[in-house]
């Protein structure tokens, strides 16, 4: 389980939404080209790819800006494009993701692009296309001027370097000054061995290599590395280093010998492009909203394990997240019980990660076997169980006014304890009508004698495409005949 795991989810599912966050750097679009290769071309010794699919993606910083998008924050970007058509699918692909692209200075250059061609997932070639003409000055000035006004009104500034131009010295500089002043978090993401360009960041978030590049010591004398680390903190004025270091996760490095290290959770490796992009996303939001640095790198280390299991430039969502986060074997009990607004959002989260969502409800007054059977019953049904639980007004209204026997509070925790629950739902109406209605679950469960058309919520659940399934009760269990048994033993 992740430290301050309550307030990551909070920041998750909803909270993101308030944190800016300003990329400067080098834009990209990323195009890839799919096929099979059959067979050798008569022509030349090249394999022939016989064309299936073709889609683009932002790459670079723009990949950066749409991390944070994914994890919801508002997301600016500033940097270079040209005028042609990389830009216009650039800025088709960012304006549908929610990335302000205000900050982008069109440029007499063509937009930066890299054009993979695979086959069966093999990468068999990639063209670049991009100048080696240094940007106008009119040009970098206009970035300069743009950028510097935007540093002190985002929470946080990423400087997504990847060495084509757009993170010149003198806008590092001017940038730094700029969100210190405002008391804004800077992050560098460095492509040259020169250090001194980030001077007064926050953070700098190297690769071993790049760390290697700037230390001058070999990748592979790990420990010596790290030391000469702390001695670029120093030197830059950095508050820590932040070091990728791919399957042995991230190393953070304060000043003295204060390190914090936090393993790889990669489950299966397919593509690591972009992954460092999430990584520096991933803190930047996370330290904006308020977590401690380990929690933040143990967060971007569950971002950057989703992402490289998948194929290409792809961002992490939101929803990616709260699935790994919110498995039932990860979260306490509290985690479990939502308000009705939390609920939503956590379920709607659940669906877009393909999970099948399973409701059932009830009192659950005096908790016994009959309600463990039922709810392990309701668990056989999908992934993702949500429990709709009356309140004591609700159990007063439908049992008596000397029920329930436990209060709503505690039965919310006792039954989120459950291995079976993945969510407990208060509703204070007589039924869930409402709740279901909202949740829309894809299996609707009930136990006992009823019949599909006497469950609460049947039409609208099978209206939806879901089903309702009855499960039976354990004959002889019930919290009344447990009163009863009490009360004659008395």
């Amino acid at each position: 389980m992740l430290p301050e795991l309550h307030s990551i989810l909070n920041l998750l599912e909803g909270g993101f939404g308030q944190i800016k966050v300003l990329v400067v750097g080098d834009i990209m679009l990323d195009r890839y080209i799919l096929g099979e290769v059959e067979r050798i071309s008569p022509e030349a010794p090249v394999p022939v790819l016989r064309h299936a699919q073709r889609y683009e993606r932002p790459g670079g910083a723009a990949n950066v800006a749409m991390n944070l998008a994914g994890l919801g924050c508002q997301s600016f970007l500033a940097g270079f494009w040209g005028e042609d058509g990389e830009k216009e699918e650039l800025l088709a692909l960012l304006d549908k993701a929610g990335v302000d692209s205000v900050g982008v200075v069109s440029s007499s250059l063509p937009t930066i692009s890299k054009t993979r061609i695979m086959g069966r997932q093999q990468q068999l070639l990639r063209l670049d296309i991009e100048s080696r003409d240094p940007y106008p000055t009119v040009e970098v000035e206009r970035l300069i001027e743009r950028t510097v006004q935007m540093a002190g009104k985002v929470h946080a500034v990423i400087l997504s370097d990847y060495a084509k131009g757009a993170l010149t010295t003198a806008l590092c500089e001017r940038v730094i000054a700029a969100a210190r002043a405002a008391g804004v978090l800077v992050l560098a993401d460095p492509k040259t061995p020169d250090f001194s360009k980030y001077t007064g960041a926050t953070t700098v978030c190297p690769n071993l290599n790049e760390l290697s590049a700037a230390t001058k010591i070999a990748s592979h004398r790990t420990d010596e590395m790290l030391v000469m680390a702390q001695e670029l903190i120093a030197e830059h004025d950095i508050q820590f280093l932040t070091v990728t270091m791919s399957e042995k996760g991230i190393r953070v490095i304060g000043p003295g010998a204060e390190r914090y290290h936090s393993p790889a959770r990669a489950r299966e490796v397919f593509d690591v492009s972009g992954a460092g992009d999430t990584v520096i996303a991933t803190l930047a939001a996370s330290m904006a909203g308020g977590l401690h640095i380990h929690t933040a790198v143990e967060l971007a280390n569950v971002a950057a394990g989703i992402v490289v299991g998948k194929v290409g430039t792809v961002p992490i969502a939101q929803h990616e997240l709260i699935a790994v986060l919110t498995s039932s074997s990860g979260l306490s009990s509290g985690e479990k019980v939502l308000d009705f607004e939390r609920a939503q959002r956590r379920v709607a989260e659940w669906r877009a990660s393909g999970e099948t969502i399973v409701f059932t409800n009830g009192c659950f007054d005096l908790l016994h076997v009959g309600h463990i059977t039922l709810l392990e019953d309701c668990r056989r049904f999908g992934s993702k169980l949500v429990l709709g639980l009356n309140t004591d007004q609700s159990v007063s209204r439908l049992k008596g006014p000397t029920r329930p026997i436990i209060g709503e509070n505690e039965r919310a925790r006792v039954m989120s304890a459950l291995a079976a629950v993945d969510a407990v739902v208060l509703f204070d109406e007589e039924t869930p009508l409402e709740l279901i209605r909202a949740l829309k679950p894809n299996v609707l469960v009930k136990g006992g004698d009823y019949t599909i058309e006497t469950v609460v919520g049947h039409e609208d659940v099978i209206a939806a495409g879901g089903r309702v399934e009855i499960v039976p009760t354990v004959e002889g269990f019930s919290t009344t005949n447990i009163v009863k048994k009490m009360v004659a033993t008395t």
